[in-house]
């Protein structure tokens, strides 16, 4: 997400006692960041904070990782946070500078994350070469396998048809199972579903919002994501399916 720099932002975030620009010294013991040993969920890309701020309320019982690449956006939702609060303290969240490209360099197998939460990111979708940049190819999939734990779930949500059909296969050949698939998910109603600006902004706009609900298989990962990699046309080798089940588990 792109914002004008913030002159604010870097003071408030330094003094701010949840936010970190290392996340690498909690790399394998993220669980000693928080008050309380709980499930650990990951966004990646939270951007403003706005929907991210009202999950972490409404869910005390989960330690929740909140990662931007962009300072001035994590001071914003630093605010949106401390706003969804209403002056309590905030004991069940971290936000973390971080490029998510290198992600592995914060988390380890031994972090065993439960939950990750990939909204409205780049689609990349303008030049196929371009496509391995996306938070959901098979390059970053596999980076996500290292810590996230046999069972744990990745919720994908897009605006961008084509990012969410290629994504379809990035999961399927990067070990995932499909527990939840929607290209309606307002008209299929699922729930909880917090909404961000972003797709508040495209709901409106008469967009359908796609959504799916990735479960990671035990086991290594069954390709290589860099030689898949090479040639993109693979992700737009399978035709997307005519019609999937939707299965609420």
């Amino acid at each position: 997400m792109h914002m004008r720099k913030k002159k604010w932002s870097r003071p408030e975030l330094a003094a701010c006692p949840y936010y970190t620009s290392h996340g690498e010294q909690y790399r394998s013991k993220w669980a000693e960041a928080f008050a309380k040993h709980q499930p650990l969920h990951l966004e990646l890309g939270c951007g403003k904070g706005v929907s991210t701020a009202a999950m972490i309320r409404d869910n005390p019982d989960i330690n929740f990782i909140a990662v931007d690449i962009s300072p001035d956006v994590l001071g914003v939702a630093r605010r949106n946070l401390e706003a969804a609060f209403e002056g309590d303290d905030v004991t069940n969240a971290m936000i973390v500078h971080q490029d998510i490209e290198y992600i592995t360099n914060m988390f380890t197998e031994g972090d065993a994350i439960d939950r990750i939460y990939i909204h409205f990111c780049n689609p990349w979708s303008m030049r196929p070469k371009h496509a391995k940049r996306r938070l959901t190819h098979p390059r970053q999939l596999a980076q996500y396998r290292t810590f996230l734990r046999d069972g744990g779930e990745i919720w994908f949500k897009t605006d961008d048809d084509d990012l969410f059909r290629d994504s379809l296969t990035y999961f399927e050949v990067s070990g995932f199972e499909q527990k939840y698939i929607t290209y309606d998910l307002h008209g299929d109603g699922f729930q909880p579903n917090y909404i961000s600006e972003h797709e508040k902004k495209y709901t409106d706009m008469g967009v359908n919002i796609k959504f799916g609900i990735f479960v990671k298989k035990p086991g290594e990962m069954p390709i290589d994501p860099v030689e898949w990699g090479k040639d993109e046309r693979h992700s737009r080798s399978h035709e997307p399916p005519k019609k999937l089940e939707k299965n609420r588990k």
